[in-house]
């Protein structure tokens, strides 16, 4: 059968084959052959381990198990530990023939088969048995290796069921004082894994055999040459790394322990006396020890390596563990990739016990990171980055930057990420952080990730004085590395913002060199950016401002900055076109507020955009969950705090009925405290928050497009605010904002907005505040006589589904410069199909009336036949002048 399937050229061929040979032994055991059933049976186990399903064989083996011959019974357990597992029924049919025979041979057939397969059902019934065994005591050889097998047996037994370590404690450790290697090699792992499982066992190995071991091992060290147990001029190197793996065990955590074994620890690692290593330790002399251990062998470096891991994990003294770091310094230089791989995954570990020892090998591991294997070099990559701080910073930047120029495509990704992540988190000054990102952008910008890059423009924008020092440094870079989109895109941003500053050398350094470039030269950097073919849209919608801003700063530019922009308008990216018609018109027909549009940047606060990346500023933390309140419609019910309704986090929370968070900061995801907001205004030169101004909040103008915000940054008149798209239409406004809404203008031509409606008094129409496909929400308005201050809104319910909402709460959140006041709702039950309403009085009193517009979050919560129902919304379409 076998010659029949291996000449089989085809997997159809083989299949036929199985097919076949698998048809007649379903014969055979039809027919109850007993001449040829382990035949068979031998065939299925071959057939099993090519893939093919053989479960019409399992009870064959129950048969061949209760035969009387040896080799019936050899094939009969060999098959029910490949062609059963601990999940099948058929299983609980050997138990019975697994407990007793009068012949070793069967019994060490069974102990194999239990240690295999053992369910836990099992291993509670044939406990018992397996103890006997284990204090089975008897020179003879062929009765040791019976004693082994039961020894593994219990390994299995112990974890399939806990309950039973205890019973095998003490035959576990008197295995211990065993002499033949192979008991106590099995004894010491029973003992490794009782530890694991049992404090009891831990505790009772602890006191009674830590000794003993120590003993053991040093027995095994000291011990002359034995050609039985010799490996590479080492006596038996298994039994030591399972020496030393229990000792670990041991010692974890207890300082007793962990002392009875640093001497042997010290031998192991090449230092034949605690005292020895004490004083290397005091003359910093590691590198000199001469090992005991042969660490030219495989055998050796592995006991190395175990008595490293030990060192490590008990509680010990510093040399001990210094000599531990040197021997893995060592490992690093061998030349066998898996030792120097282990190596580093040892010494990340070792890092945060002792980082000073570990730093005397940062050459060989900077060495590491130039490996050709790629596992070495991303854990030597890792690791370097665990053993930066602020007083190696600069050099290992530099080695990691040099590498990164002939570094591997495939290894450039993971190595930038780490370059930037150690310039960011451990950068002296600026410009030494501008600097090594300008390396980084020239050598692989196209890995640098988007927030490297934001990040990188935030600090730019911090630096006053080194605004003339960047953009020049960007140009040069620009000139040799072209090709890197990120790179291309940061000069283009400093170009736009500091090209004066680039034409006529401001801020020149005595560092750099004088450079001359004239106002076409820096316009031609836009273009190249512009025109080339592997430019995204992002880079082509930056070139866009940057040539608009440039169209200001450069006047003798400003004609041929037209013709390139006016390429775009025809542009099949929505994008770019729009971006390219408004800024035509600004150039063409808008010169009086073109300087005010494209002013510079205000400084971009560094604390806040850091703090958001990394989640350490309000809104990126989440709350507790409130306990139950009491609502405004005197409805008790456990909600979550109003914080997670604004998505806000806040230590002091405010109460339902309160004013909410600052609504910007949820609506941007940016914290504006009343420090910043002054800050960005000295940089606009205006008392508008240009953030506001962005959003059209608080300030009565139409609203502006997403394309057009970029251009917006700042907002340098002394007059009333006013949005500058107003002036791009040519759309006067009338100082009484009306209900009338503004449309949105076409730069092009404008639209003269409806002329406003002349009312006896102030009357709002109503709006819909929210509305799904269960519910709707009206607001009607009204003001108090001689508070205009004061809005009082009637909020009106209705149920649009055909099941009638129970437990009906009605929540809302304002910013802060609004204060809200909740009435108790009319009920607490909405009726279904619009067959009756819930009306509540809503009172918001606006601190910034005239200036800033009403805004709201809301939260409804209801029950539909006992279950619960939320629906939250945003309300943003409040009448301007309340």
């Amino acid at each position: 059968m076998i010659r029949a399937i291996r000449a089989c050229k085809t997997a159809a061929e083989e299949r036929a084959v199985v097919r076949k040979e698998c048809a007649a032994i379903r014969a055979a055991i039809n027919e109850n052959d007993n001449d040829y059933r382990h035949r068979n049976l031998a065939k299925l186990m071959f057939i099993h381990m090519l893939g093919y399903p053989t479960h019409f064989g399992q009870m064959e083996c129950l048969k061949l198990i209760a035969s009387p011959g040896f080799p019936e019974k050899r094939i009969g357990y060999l098959g029910l530990m490949l062609l059963l597992d601990e999940r099948q029924e058929v299983l609980m049919l050997v138990t019975n023939s697994l407990k007793q025979y009068p012949v070793l041979s069967q019994i060490g057939l069974a102990l194999c088969a239990l240690g295999n397969i053992c369910s836990a059902e099992m291993a509670r019934d044939l406990a018992p048995e397996v103890e006997r065994l284990l204090q089975f005591r008897d020179p003879n050889i062929r009765k040791k290796f019976l004693v082994i097998k039961a020894a593994l047996c219990s390994i299995r037994i112990i974890k399939k069921v806990p309950d039973l370590a205890e019973n095998f404690i003490n035959p576990a450790t008197s295995l211990l004082r065993e002499k033949h290697h192979g008991v106590l090699i099995t004894g010491v792992q029973l003992c490794t894994d009782l530890c694991k499982i049992s404090t009891e066992a831990l505790e009772h190995i602890r006191k009674k055999c830590t000794d003993g071991l120590v003993r053991t091992l040093k027995d095994l060290a000291n011990s002359p040459y034995s050609p039985e147990y010799d490996i590479a001029g080492i006596t038996d190197p298994f039994l030591h790394i399972r020496l030393l793996k229990l000792l670990r065990v041991l010692g974890e955590g207890d300082a007793d322990a962990s002392d009875s074994m640093n001497d042997i620890l010290a031998q192991g690692c090449g230092v034949n006396d605690a005292k020895i290593m004490l004083q290397l330790n005091a003359s910093k002399d590691y590198l000199d020890v001469a090992t005991k251990t042969e660490s030219n062998k495989v055998a050796g470096n592995a006991i190395l390596y175990e008595c490293v891991q030990t060192i490590m994990s008990i509680e010990d003294n510093g040399g001990l563990r210094v000599l531990a770091i040197n021997i893995l310094g060592r490992f690093l230089s061998n030349r066998d990739n898996n030792i120097r791989y282990v190596a580093l995954n040892m010494l990340m570990k070792a890092v945060t016990a002792d980082g000073q020892a570990v730093q005397r090998h940062r050459a060989t591991i900077l060495e590491c990171v130039k490996d050709s294997d790629a596992s070495i070099r991303k854990r030597a990559l890792e690791l370097v980055y665990v053993l930066v701080n602020d007083t190696n910073v600069k050099p290992l930047a530099k080695e990691l930057i040099d590498y990164l120029e002939v570094s591997d495509h495939d290894f450039r990704a993971d190595l930038t990420a780490k370059i930037c992540s150690i310039v960011a988190k451990f950068s002296p000054e600026k410009i030494w952080y501008i600097d090594q990102m300008l390396k980084v952008l020239s050598e692989a910008g196209n890995f640098v990730k988007d927030e490297v890059w934001y990040a990188l423009i935030v600090v730019i924008t911090n630096a006053s004085e080194l605004h003339g020092y960047t953009v020049r440094a960007l140009y040069r870079a620009f000139q040799t590395s072209a090709e890197q989109e990120t790179l291309v895109r940061v000069t283009v941003w400093c170009i736009g913002e500091y090209g004066d500053m680039l034409v006529n050398n401001v801020g020149m350094l005595d560092i750099e060199d004088p450079i001359t470039v004239t106002e076409s030269d820096a316009v031609d950097v836009v273009e190249i950016a512009i025109n080339r073919h592997a430019s995204d849209l992002t880079t082509k919608a930056m070139a866009l401002v940057a040539l608009l801003k440039l169209s200001s700063r450069f006047p003798s530019c400003s004609e041929r900055i037209r013709e390139i922009i006016v390429q775009f308008k025809g542009s099949f990216v929505l994008e770019l076109q729009q971006r390219a018609i408004e800024f035509n018109s600004i150039i063409a027909k808008h010169q009086n507020i073109r300087s005010t549009l494209v002013e510079r940047m205000p400084i971009l606060d560094e604390a806040t955009f850091i703090g958001r990346r990394t989640g350490s500023l309000p809104g990126a933390a989440s709350t507790p969950a409130a306990p139950s309140v009491s609502l405004p419609n005197g409805v008790s019910k456990p909600v979550a705090p109003l914080v997670d309704l604004l998505d806000l986090s806040s230590d002091d929370a405010p109460a339902p009925s309160s004013s909410g968070g600052d609504f910007l900061q949820d609506l941007l995801g940016v914290d504006i405290s009343p420090a910043q907001q002054s800050g960005a205004g000295q940089a606009s030169k205006s008392g508008n928050d240009v953030l506001l101004d962005l959003l059209s909040i608080g300030s009565p103008s139409v609203q502006t497009s997403s394309s057009s915000i970029d251009i917006l940054s700042s907002n340098s008149s002394n007059k009333a605010p006013v949005s500058p798209l107003d002036d791009l239409s040519s759309v006067s406004l009338s100082s009484k904002p009306t209900s009338n809404a503004v449309p949105m203008m076409d730069l092009l031509d404008g639209f003269a907005p409806s002329p406003p409606t002349e009312n006896n008094g102030p009357v709002y129409p109503s709006i819909t505040a929210f509305e799904s496909n269960s519910l709707s929400l009206t607001f009607n308005f009204s003001k108090q006589p001689g508070n205009p201050q004061t809005t009082v809104i009637q909020a009106t319910f209705t149920n649009l589904t055909s099941n009638t909402f129970t437990d009906f709460v009605f929540q809302a959140a304002v910013p802060k410069f609004l204060q809200l006041h909740l009435d108790p709702a009319s009920s607490n039950t909405l009726p279904a199909a619009g067959n009756g309403t819930i009306t509540q009085i809503l009172k918001i009193t606006n601190s910034q009336h005239g200036k800033k517009s009403l805004v709201m979050r809301t939260r409804i919560a209801y029950k539909i036949n006992g279950k619960d129902t939320l629906e939250e919304g945003q309300v943003n379409n409040f009448p301007r002048d309340l």
